[in-house]
């Protein structure tokens, strides 16, 4: 006879206690900030920072002579006088040629010393290194007496080399140490691969090591071209003949003991920040791609 077996007897579930709710957060991240938090103080920023160009479009634009708060009618009289009567055009030349000799002796210089910085290793490296940290700390103003009488010297006196010089050498420390960052960011390896297929290494250095530093050259150029511009000192120390002033200096001469002509200076501001504004405009991208790229490593 065949034995029937009978079905285990399963364990009586257990009965579980819900678990307590947890309290609702009830702070709001910051991703879910009203947008009229964040748009409010940024536009009255904005206004604050807008209205002194505002003023100086105001003042450029007018007629002389109006207290109208529109530029209406606009005129551009005082663009035309800064032009031609106040010499602002051999003004605005000189300037340039001081910005982009600057531009280029100082990327030159900088490119090869932060490469000596980035590759190589020697005794005095990390005390000259330390010097050029120091020098950041040095005002211009306390560089004028001996730099005057290098270039008395040297016949300098009322030329533009004077200022390239000058504003070349008040520039070199920062742009080597930036440039030697970029350099350390760009592996070394890269540069022992080029050797072994032939090349030394000067070629290993331009056709492998110079392409990759395209926005460090780009943001340390346009840095030196920038201050040159706008540097006042160097130019009204080492220049005596109107003809070979820059615009920082043409600016200056616009105002008088007696009067100043309002007008007059606002529009040669404009003409002043127009060069600059373009060229902040068209390297944006590389100008904040190299500065990040230079901070990574020190």
């Amino acid at each position: 006879m065949s034995t029937i077996k009978e079905a285990p007897v399963l364990p009586a579930p257990r009965r579980t206690r819900p678990e307590p709710q947890r309290p609702v957060n009830k702070h709001r991240n910051w991703d879910e900030v009203p947008r009229w938090q964040i748009y409010l103080p940024l536009s009255i920023y904005l206004v604050f920072t807008l209205i002194p160009f505002y003023w100086i479009l105001l003042f450029a634009l007018r007629p002389a002579g109006s207290t109208s708060l529109v530029p209406w009618p606009i005129t551009f009289d005082h663009f035309q006088k800064v032009w031609t009567e106040r010499e602002f055009g051999t003004y605005f030349q000189n300037s340039v040629l001081v910005g982009l000799a600057t531009l280029v002796l100082t990327t030159i210089v900088a490119l090869a010393g932060g490469y000596a910085l980035a590759r190589f290793d020697f005794k005095v490296k990390r005390g000259f290194m330390l010097a050029l940290l120091c020098s950041q700390f040095v005002p211009g103003a306390l560089l004028l007496v001996p730099l005057f009488e290098i270039f008395a010297e040297l016949q300098m006196i009322n030329s533009l080399g004077s200022v390239i010089l000058a504003e070349t050498v008040f520039q070199l420390p920062l742009s080597m140490i930036l440039i030697s960052n970029f350099i350390k960011n760009v592996p070394y390896s890269l540069e022992e691969a080029a050797w072994v297929d032939g090349c030394n290494r000067f070629t290993a250095f331009r056709v492998i090591v110079l392409p990759l530093l395209r926005p460090g050259l780009i943001a340390v150029g346009s840095f030196a071209f920038v201050h040159s511009w706008n540097h006042f000192l160097f130019a009204l120390m080492f220049l005596n003949n109107q003809a070979k002033q820059t615009i920082p200096v043409g600016l200056n001469t616009l105002m008088s003991s007696d009067s100043v002509d309002l007008g007059a200076l606002a529009a040669g501001g404009i003409i002043a920040a127009v060069p600059v504004v373009l060229v902040f405009a068209f390297i944006q991208k590389w100008l904040i791609t190299g500065f990040s790229a230079g901070a990574v490593k020190g």
